[in-house]
Formats: C-alpha cells, sequence, structure tokens
C-alpha cells in the first residue's frame, strides 16, 4: 500500500449502538439497538494509541488484551494486508461484559477499521456476515450494524435478516448490576437439550415477539417475553431476574427479560411518561437487596453511523 493511498483513507469514524439480544425466547435469534453508544474516531498513525474516556475507559484504552485491536489485526493479516497504526479516540457508553452488546460493538468497530484502512472494499452485508462469523451468532452484530428490531438466521456464512423499527413510543430501562458475568460463562449454564414443552413455549413467545414489534402491540410484550430456555438457568448468576420479572405487566412496564446472556436485565415500558412509575417499582424491588444502576434510553431505529 502506497503512503498515497494510506492519506485517501486515513480517518474514519464509527458510532455504533448498544444491543440487547434474546429479549426472552429470541435465544441467538432477535435483537433490539438501544441509543446509547460506542464512538471511535480513528486515524493513521506511527503507532497505535488509544485515548478513551466513558464507561470503562482504562479497560478500553489498553493496547494489550483489546478485542479491537486484536480482531483489527487479525483480519488484516489474514487478508494480507499491511497493519496500518491507528491512532483511536474512543468514547464508550456501553457497559462492558453486561448483556449489552459490547462484545459485538466492538467486533463491527475492528472489521470496519480493518476494511477501511486495508482497502478491503467489502460491502455491508460483508461487514455483517464476518461479524456474525466472529460472534457466532447473528442477533447482537444484526442489530448493532443495521439498528431496529431483528430477527436474524445464519445459513453458512450467509445472514438473513428481518428487520423492523420499534414503535416509536416505547422507552427501555436497562437495569445494570455493579458485577459483570462473561458470556462464555453465562453460555456454560445451560443444558444440552430442552423438555419439549420448554421448546414449544419458547417458539409461541417468539412468534409472539417479531409481530409485538412490528404491530406495537405493548399487549402482547408479557407473554411474548417469556423464556424457558435459558433464563431460569442463568437465574442463579444473574439475581436482578427474580427481582424484576415479577413487576412485567405492572407500573407501566410491559415485559422484562435478561439483557442478552446478562446479568443486566431489560424492561420495555409504554411510553415516556411510564418511566418514572416504572424507575420506581424497579428501584423498590430491589431496595435492601442489591445495587444497580437504571440506564434509560430509546430503541436506535438508525443505521450505524460511518463518516469518513
Amino acid at each position: 500500500m502506497t503512503s498515497a493511498s494510506i492519506a485517501n483513507r486515513s480517518s474514519l469514524r464509527l458510532r455504533l449502538p448498544a444491543t440487547s439480544a434474546n429479549l426472552g425466547p429470541g435465544f441467538d435469534t432477535a435483537a433490539v439497538a438501544l441509543d446509547f453508544y460506542l464512538e471511535i474516531e480513528a486515524q493513521s498513525a506511527a503507532e497505535f494509541s488509544i485515548h478513551a474516556t466513558g464507561r470503562d475507559a482504562e479497560r478500553c484504552a489498553k493496547l494489550e488484551d483489546n478485542l479491537i485491536l486484536e480482531v483489527y489485526r487479525s483480519l488484516l493479516r489474514d487478508h494480507s494486508r499491511p497493519v496500518v497504526p491507528l491512532s483511536l479516540r474512543m468514547a464508550n457508553a456501553i457497559p462492558l461484559a453486561m448483556g449489552c452488546g459490547s462484545s459485538a460493538a466492538g467486533r463491527l468497530a475492528a472489521i470496519a477499521l480493518a476494511v477501511h484502512f486495508g482497502q478491503l472494499e467489502w460491502g455491508s452485508e460483508r461487514i455483517l456476515e464476518e461479524a456474525c462469523v466472529l460472534e457466532s451468532h447473528p442477533d447482537n452484530a444484526a442489530a448493532c450494524w443495521l439498528g431496529g428490531f431483528v430477527a436474524a438466521a445464519c445459513e453458512g456464512r450467509n445472514v438473513h435478516v428481518a428487520r423492523v423499527a420499534p414503535p416509536s413510543d416505547w422507552r427501555a430501562i436497562v437495569v445494570v448490576p455493579a458485577e459483570s458475568l462473561a458470556t462464555s460463562t453465562a453460555r456454560a449454564m445451560l443444558p444440552g437439550c430442552y423438555d419439549r414443552t420448554d421448546v414449544v413455549a419458547n417458539l409461541q413467545s417468539v412468534a409472539l415477539l417479531g409481530l409485538a414489534f412490528a404491530q406495537g402491540r405493548a399487549d402482547l410484550l408479557r407473554i411474548a417475553m417469556r423464556d424457558r430456555i435459558h433464563q431460569p438457568y442463568r437465574a442463579p448468576m444473574c439475581s436482578l431476574l427474580g427481582h424484576l420479572l415479577p413487576l412485567a405487566g405492572d407500573y407501566g412496564i410491559l415485559g422484562a427479560a435478561l439483557s442478552g446472556a446478562g446479568p443486566a436485565v431489560l424492561a420495555i415500558v409504554g411510553s415516556e411518561a411510564d418511566l418514572a412509575p416504572a424507575s420506581a417499582a424497579i428501584r423498590a424491588a430491589l431496595e435492601g437487596k442489591m445495587d444497580a444502576e437504571l440506564l434509560v434510553c430509546r430503541f436506535e431505529s438508525g443505521q450505524a453511523h460511518r463518516v469518513l
């Protein structure tokens, strides 16, 4: 790569949203984008550097054991491209290892950086495919890259996605505990097989889930977010769940579920006016039991933002 070609692609700006996957029964299938973000400004440089602000800034600023840099370097080497050192300015609002899609956002950022600075000439579909391969499932990556509510499936490397914009009046409360949980740990808690009645119950709920988002059917969400496939097995390590699931259907809370693999919990409320009573009910349910942060947000319907 010549110095002139590098100069043509000397900078990139990215903004990638948080996501909440599974939404109860949609295990590795459904997810929705949220309006807090990982934002990155990247420039080619003589050596790698990261200036990070926001959540987990110290961890984000590490040059070693850094997901974004590891994926970036690996992709360029795998495709026989020189590893262009980068100066990164990062503002992160996504909690790490809490079930809010931080790994999907990080991997997508790394792929977009590699495509841009390595001149890989991949389109949006190829970027998403690569992210789904690295994530091993398509839900978070599809919601992060495309925005909105998505249902996604993989066929080899091909990713098939159906996407809708969530109802504009719905809001989300992400309840984040003090302690994180690695996705690998959460996956290790799942059984190798399931009872047929549990599978049928999940199929019923996930069918309702997609239609609830597509049709704005708030009345369906309490049932549509029920799960028997992963939440009962993760509940011992996601203690928020037992306190908050009983609130679904009251206080303006339409439905509640683990956010991704947990330990955070996503509560969906029907409107801006429902946020205050819902938040008060959540705090009351947790009072004297455990500490948690409430992140009040909207659903992100736009695609991942990229400025050259």
